[in-house]
């Protein structure tokens, strides 16, 4: 009984992260201009940059999510299924702002519209709506990225 019980274990213990602990997925932090920081879920893959934040009926000020990119790149951006109006940050690879778009809606129809960025980013940040104005982020600002792979 025990072997059974430690090859359980065992089992269990190589069996890799719950399907709770793959929906949470990893987290780092944004350190803005004015020193507000917000933590942030990493989409560092192409199916958490898929998902991204769809169906997330709200988000703290202090949250929000960080898209990372295996290369510098145009990366537009649609709201199809978010159900959150979001400000959009486009972050080339020195962690300088090089795009906003601001209180981007929610997508109420079907074609999404697009949210194209100025410049090639390695990351795109998405906070609550209004977040860019209230902390008074500009293009050019220069961000901090905490914790990112």
């Amino acid at each position: 009984m025990l072997r059974v019980g430690f090859a359980l274990a065992l089992l269990v213990a190589c069996s890799g992260p719950s399907p709770a602990e793959q929906a949470a997925g990893s987290s780092g932090a944004v350190v803005f201009p004015d020193d507000t920081r917000v933590r942030v879920e990493i989409a560092d893959t192409a199916a958490t940059r898929e998902r991204g934040l769809m169906f997330r009926e709200s988000m703290a000020e202090n949250e929000g999510m960080i898209f990372v990119f295996d290369a510098s790149g145009f990366y537009p951006f649609w709201m199809k299924d978010t159900l959150i109006p979001l400000d959009m940050l486009w972050v080339d690879a020195g962690g300088r702002v090089v795009s906003i778009a601001n209180s981007v809606p929610p997508c109420r129809a079907d074609p999404c519209p697009t949210y194209s960025p100025e410049a090639d980013a390695l990351y795109v940040v998405e906070v609550v709506s209004g977040f860019a104005k209230t902390h008074g982020v500009e293009v050019g600002d220069a961000l901090t990225l905490v914790g990112l792979p």
